[in-house]
């Protein structure tokens, strides 16, 4: 097979190696890209930063849910406000005949 009939590609999101017959469209090989290992010391960092990523989200999320319960209430409220207010009167459609 000559080099002509073949093409490499490099994916954008994993930063793959793909070679790909040009004829056919088929792929001929796959090569993930070789992952640099980091020292202890910045995986523990990379660890403790997704600790706090998590505890921030977390508090957020326990925050919103306090404040839920008021939200809802007001909703509430102003659903019954808007009830009130309308004086139209809803038929249905089935009980017509």
């Amino acid at each position: 097979m000559s080099e002509t009939s073949r093409f490499t590609i490099i994916c954008p999101c994993c930063e793959a190696t793909l070679t790909i017959d040009a004829n056919t469209g088929a792929l001929l090989s796959h090569e993930e890209k070789q992952k640099q290992l980091g020292s202890f010391e910045d995986m523990v960092k990379g660890l403790d930063k997704q600790k706090e990523m998590r505890e921030q989200i977390f508090a957020q999320q326990m925050s919103s849910h306090k404040d839920r319960e008021r939200l809802l209430e007001e909703k509430f409220e102003e659903a019954k406000k808007k009830a009130a207010k309308d004086t139209k009167i809803y038929r249905n459609p089935l009980d017509m005949d």
